[in-house]
C-alpha cells in the first residue's frame, strides 16, 4: 500500500480506555478454540477474557470473544462496548472487512452514541489500509476518501477529522498520482487527446497537490504534439506563475522556445 502509515495513537488510546469490568475472570478457557467455542458465561468473564487477548495481541481470538459478550448477553451496557472493541480487534487483526461490518453494526443501533466519532473513523482506517499503489485499480481508494469526508463533515471539530484532513490530502495525491500514471501511458503511445483528458483532470480536480507541476508540462507536451501552439503556452504560463522554480516549468519553457517561441 502507497500510503501506509503508522496507526494513529489516537486509536490505541481510544482502545485502552475502554476498562474491563471489575474483578478477574476466573473461568477464562485456555487455548485458542476452547476460548471462543459457545459456553453460556456470565458477562464480566467474557469481557474479560477478550481484554486480555487483547492485551496480548491475539487479536482474531478477542473479536470472537468480544462477539460472545454481544451474542450472549446483548441487553447488557458491556454489549455496546464490545462491540467497539471487536471492530477494533479486527482491525488490529487486519481482518478489514469484519472490522468494518462490526462498525457499521454498531452504528445501526447506537447511531448517537458519543462514540459514533470512533466507530465512522475505524471505518475509514480500514479502507484507508486498503489502499493500493497506483497501477491498481483505486475504487478501494475512492472509498476510503468517500468514508474520510463523511467523518469530517459530521464530526468535524473530533480529532479523528482532524487526522482524516490529513487522509484526504494523502488520497488526493494517491488518486492524482493514478491520474498521471494513464496520462504518461497514453503519451507514449501518441494518444495525445486522450492524455491531455488525463492531465486535465488533475489540474481541474487536483489542482493542490504534488503532481500538478507535471501536468502542466505533460499538457504542455500533448498540446504541441497535437498542433494546439497557443493552449501550449497558456499551460506553460500557468506553470510560471505558479511553480517557477521547478524542472517542470524549465522543461515546458525550453519546449515552448523549441517548437513554439512566436506562437
Amino acid at each position: 500500500m502507497l500510503l501506509k502509515i503508522s496507526r494513529p495513537l489516537t486509536l490505541l488510546l481510544v482502545s485502552a480506555a475502554f476498562v474491563p469490568l471489575a474483578g478477574c475472570a476466573s473461568n477464562r478457557a485456555q487455548g485458542g478454540a476452547a476460548d471462543t467455542q459457545y459456553v453460556a458465561r456470565d458477562v464480566n468473564t467474557l469481557y474479560n477474557a477478550g481484554k486480555d487477548k487483547l492485551d496480548r495481541g491475539q487479536y482474531k481470538l478477542a473479536a470472537a470473544l468480544f462477539d460472545e459478550v454481544e451474542r450472549q448477553h446483548p441487553y447488557s451496557i458491556w454489549a455496546r462496548r464490545a462491540q467497539l472493541m471487536s471492530a477494533f480487534s479486527y482491525y488490529a487483526a487486519k481482518d478489514h472487512q469484519k472490522s468494518i461490518d462490526a462498525a457499521r453494526r454498531f452504528l445501526s443501533i447506537h447511531p448517537g452514541n458519543k462514540d459514533a466519532p470512533y466507530a465512522y473513523y475505524l471505518i475509514a482506517l480500514n479502507h484507508y489500509e486498503q489502499i493500493e499503489d497506483v497501477t491498481r485499480d483505486q475504487s478501494i481508494t475512492r472509498q476510503a476518501l468517500d468514508a474520510l469526508n463523511e467523518l469530517a463533515r459530521r464530526y468535524p471539530n473530533t480529532e479523528y477529522a482532524a487526522d482524516a484532513r490529513l487522509k484526504i490530502d494523502l488520497v488526493n495525491d494517491h488518486l492524482a498520482g493514478k491520474e498521471m500514471e494513464i496520462g504518461r501511458f497514453y503519451q507514449n503511445r501518441h494518444q495525445w487527446l486522450a492524455s491531455v483528458i488525463r492531465f486535465r483532470t488533475v489540474i481541474d480536480d487536483y489542482q493542490t497537490t504534488t503532481h500538478t507541476p507535471e501536468a502542466l508540462m505533460r499538457l504542455t507536451e500533448s498540446y504541441l504534439a497535437l498542433g494546439i501552439p497557443e493552449e501550449a503556452k497558456k499551460a506553460a504560463a500557468v506553470l510560471a506563475a505558479n511553480y517557477p522554480g521547478t524542472k517542470w516549468y524549465e522543461r515546458a519553457y525550453a519546449l515552448i522556445q523549441e517548437h513554439a517561441p512566436a506562437a
